[in-house]
């Protein structure tokens, strides 16, 4: 009997010595360095989409040719004729603005609300500076900016001659405005 019982105290415990708690063993394997690769471009540079710049408030920026942006640090071109509303035989009339994209950052946090920029709308034709007065996080002040390079307008005239002028542009962020299935 006494037998018995140190057989059954024996097989509990070494029961519990050797049991597992259901994961496997990782085998054992001698560390080999990884390839190292090339510089390849991320995704978002596959897809088109050019590298995050944060974008301040009351800085001026210019759109580059590769949808990206570059901030201006030069005071301005003083040969550049730029008339007020109120200086202009006509102003400035945006024709064609087209709307910006959500990130995913800003819609997974939720973000709502509206960027506020000035822009520049020279006698070329072309959108010249633009400068943020009021921006959003999550990369939607840099998505309003890059929309806002693709304005297409008439220049403003002033005697005759096209001239350039600032104009105020607003960019709506709502969730609801959004699709969830886009990036």
């Amino acid at each position: 009997m006494k037998l018995g019982i140190w057989f059954t105290a024996i097989l509990v415990f070494s029961s519990l010595v050797f049991s597992q708690s259901g994961r496997r063993a990782k085998p054992i394997t001698s560390p080999v360095p990884a390839p190292v690769e090339e510089a390849t471009p991320s995704a978002k540079t596959e897809q088109g989409e050019p590298p995050p710049v944060t974008a301040e408030k009351n800085q001026d920026y210019r759109c580059t040719d590769d949808n990206g942006l570059a901030r201006i640090l030069d005071a301005g071109d003083a040969t550049e004729r730029i008339v007020s509303a109120k200086e202009a035989d006509v102003r400035a009339q945006i024709t064609k603005k087209p709307q910006p994209d959500y990130t995913r950052e800003a819609r997974r946090n939720g973000i709502q609300g509206f960027v506020a920029l000035k822009l520049l709308l020279a006698a070329d034709g072309k959108v010249s500076r633009i400068r943020v007065t009021k921006g959003l996080p999550g990369g939607l002040t840099e998505n309003a900016i890059r929309a806002a390079c693709k304005i297409q307008f008439k220049p403003a005239m002033k005697d005759g001659q096209p001239a350039s002028m600032w104009v105020t542009a607003e960019y709506a962020f709502r969730l609801a405005d959004s699709s969830i299935f886009r990036p």
